[in-house]
């Protein structure tokens, strides 16, 4: 096995230490609309933008480095309830870009990933709901890598949803397992996160509501720089230290 301290690539780090990569990653974005801030520019729709194109760009790194499962908290409930209408509306219009994006993207193909939206959706607009169900069809059959992108959530209603679902299926309270409330949950086809990274976090450490079943024996990461900052050598930096901690998992 390579040594750690050597590995200075993706490519290096997957070589050496593949079997090692968090299986599921999660990533929560923080940080837009601080970053366009000190670009001293006050239209904040410009600072999301500039977070679109840093995830566009992460995501080859991710699926290089041997992750196979990403979860993205892209836009929370509570984001929705204290934004601006004008901004709201943005973000929307984000959404709806980003699907698009996915069924035109080459590497969504290459690297067989299904893509899902996970959340409150039907409160999205119209629109986007019917582009989400193309994008849905269009990758329901790749099952190499998958990325869940978290929109209109928050993990308490995640939960509560999947009570609700468990309750309308008549389950007697004896036969309620873990597994039922996972089978129910958004994320039931994915595996519990391994690695969680946060950025923005110059202030304390939070998940925010962040997938709070699968996230139990997560690790995790602050970052203080801003999503529009983070790139690949952070990434690998990121993915280093997760290599080097000692997971115990509650043993």
């Amino acid at each position: 096995m390579s040594n750690l301290n050597d590995i200075s690539t993706l490519d290096e780090l997957y070589l050496g230490f593949k079997d090692l990569i968090p299986v599921h990653l999660g990533l929560i974005l923080d940080g837009n609309r601080r970053w366009i801030k000190q670009q001293g520019i006050t239209d904040v729709t410009k600072g999301h933008l500039a977070g679109y194109q840093t995830l566009k760009q992460i995501l080859y790194p991710i699926f290089q480095s041997g992750v196979h499962y990403l979860s993205v908290y892209a836009l929370s409930n509570e984001n929705i309830r204290n934004r601006s209408e004008k901004e709201v509306k943005f973000l929307f219009k984000l959404i709806l870009r980003g699907v698009k994006d996915v069924l035109a993207e080459p590497l969504i193909k290459e690297k067989r990933v299904r893509v899902r939206l996970i959340g409150r959706l039907h409160e999205l607009p119209e629109d986007i709901q019917q582009e989400i169900e193309k994008m849905n069809l269009a990758t329901k059959d790749y099952h190499d890598n998958f990325i869940n992108f978290c929109v209109v959530y928050n993990g308490q209603d995640e939960l509560v949803d999947a009570v609700k679902k468990i309750v309308e299926s008549e389950i007697l309270p004896e036969k309620i397992s873990r597994d039922t409330i996972k089978q129910n949950l958004y994320t039931h086809d994915f595996p519990e996160l391994d690695y969680i990274i946060r950025t923005g976090m110059d202030d304390g450490a939070r998940l925010s509501g962040f997938l709070l079943w699968d996230s139990s024996y997560a690790e995790f990461k602050f970052r203080n720089e801003l999503w529009p900052d983070y790139d690949e050598k952070m990434l690998l930096e990121d993915l280093k230290e997760y290599l080097e901690r000692n997971r115990r998992k509650g043993k």
